[in-house]
């Protein structure tokens, strides 16, 4: 018999709920078993009362639960959806729901889709593919009154471990600067997740696009995303609990919204916690380990197989190097790195930072926010982890040194 665990805190001191629910079910919790389909309700208290519907057909399902409180003066809400088993046990016959978006902040619960809703909301895969890699493809999914993306991942073993890595991951973080999980489907070999659509393609595309898809980012445009993304990491650093190291930083990984404000994806390559995170991987298992990407993975995991949040921040620091230069991180014809191709440049003092700079941006950028943040970037990618800067640090920095940059936007906080 599974159980369902519902905990809800609605950050007030006097509303605090655990409830247990057990299915299939004969009777609703406290109520007596119902023969008839139809809404039923029933106070537990004088403060907490709770109604459900029944399925004729399914008498031992229940659809919606809602509880109702009222604590202090306090009048709250909250809903467990299960109509995912109303689904399965249906055939997943109906259209798919639109999922519930919530305000920044609102911490909201990934909704399981059944594979014939993803079919739907995809046109049977056959809506535009709006990403790709070695390992998944990303769909436009289309619902009622808003887009999303869904991620198909391939099927073998160990891609089947990436993805329920990825999808733990996502159910926990709840951060603006970081892609919204709406929803997954694991019915099948190939794991799905449904995320929010953010429609301004990744940071490599605007960066080193074709003419045909790349806009010149202005020099604020780049230091309000280096703060954000600096942000991001802090908040997967230091205020996740356990903490989370994302492992595959880079312009790809980065997208865009409307706003050209960045979001973090991609946590394929994710490691949580300490413990787990800093042992070195065994020899011959490095070469199989998914994680980082050429220019940008960490020199002294390649060494010693060690991954830590360090390794974040020197790619972090290779990321402000390709918004400050316009250059890519790793050239795929001469194989070679962005911070091997600028070190006679950045060790000479006497070279004007001009020369740094993307051309494309020709005079307009800051002078004195350019040579901060190159050193920044210097600090980043410091062959010693352990005098590189937290992202905590890297936030402050960023915070106090382009201050010119991002004092239009609401990034300041």
């Amino acid at each position: 018999m599974s159980k369902y665990i519902i905990t809800q805190n609605l950050n007030h001191p006097s509303v605090s709920l655990s409830l247990s629910l057990s299915t299939p079910c004969y009777a609703c919790f406290w109520l007596k078993k119902k023969s008839r389909e139809g809404t039923y309700s029933s106070t537990l208290s004088k403060n907490l009362s709770f109604s459900c519907y029944h399925h004729l057909s399914h008498p031992n399902m229940f659809e919606k639960l809602r509880f109702l409180f009222c604590a202090s003066g306090f009048n709250g809400a909250c809903y467990k959806d299960r109509s995912d088993c109303i689904d399965r046990v249906r055939g997943n016959n109906r259209v798919a729901d639109e999922p519930e978006i919530g305000e920044n902040g609102k911490k909201l619960i990934a909704r399981q889709f059944g594979w014939t809703e993803v079919e739907s909301i995809t046109g049977g895969f056959n809506s535009a593919v709006i990403g790709e890699g070695g390992f998944s493809t990303v769909y436009l999914a289309r619902f009622s009154k808003r887009l999303g993306a869904v991620k198909l991942c391939r099927s073998s073993e160990r891609l089947q471990r990436l993805f329920r890595q990825e999808l733990d991951v996502l159910r926990t973080v709840n951060h603006p600067h970081i892609v919204r999980l709406l929803g997954f489907c694991d019915e099948r070999d190939e794991g799905v997740l449904v995320m929010e659509f953010v429609p301004n393609g990744n940071l490599h595309e605007k960066l080193h696009g074709t003419q045909s898809n790349r806009s010149i980012l202005s020099w604020s445009q780049r230091m309000v995303i280096a703060f954000q993304l600096a942000k991001a990491l802090e908040y997967l650093h230091e205020l996740c609990d356990p903490q989370i190291i994302h492992g595959d930083i880079k312009a790809s990984n980065i997208l865009l919204d409307g706003n050209l404000h960045a979001k973090i994806c991609d946590f394929g390559s994710a490691r949580v916690g300490f413990s787990a995170t800093v042992q070195p991987q065994p020899r011959s298992n490095r070469a199989n380990q998914i994680l980082g990407s050429p220019g940008y993975v960490d020199p002294h995991f390649l060494r010693s197989g060690m991954i830590t949040k360090k390794s974040d921040v020197y790619s972090f620091g290779v990321l402000l190097l390709e918004l400050i230069t316009g250059v890519e991180a790793f050239c795929t014809k001469t194989e070679m790195r962005l911070t091997v191709s600028l070190a006679p440049q950045l060790s000479n003092k006497e070279k004007g930072l001009g020369e740094l700079v993307d051309e494309k941006l020709g005079s307009h950028y800051d002078a004195k926010e350019g040579a901060d943040m190159v050193e920044l970037a210097m600090s980043c990618i410091g062959e010693n982890p352990s005098l590189r800067p937290s992202m905590t640090e890297v936030v402050r920095i960023v915070r106090e040194k382009a201050i010119a940059s991002i004092s239009s936007t609401d990034e300041r906080k």
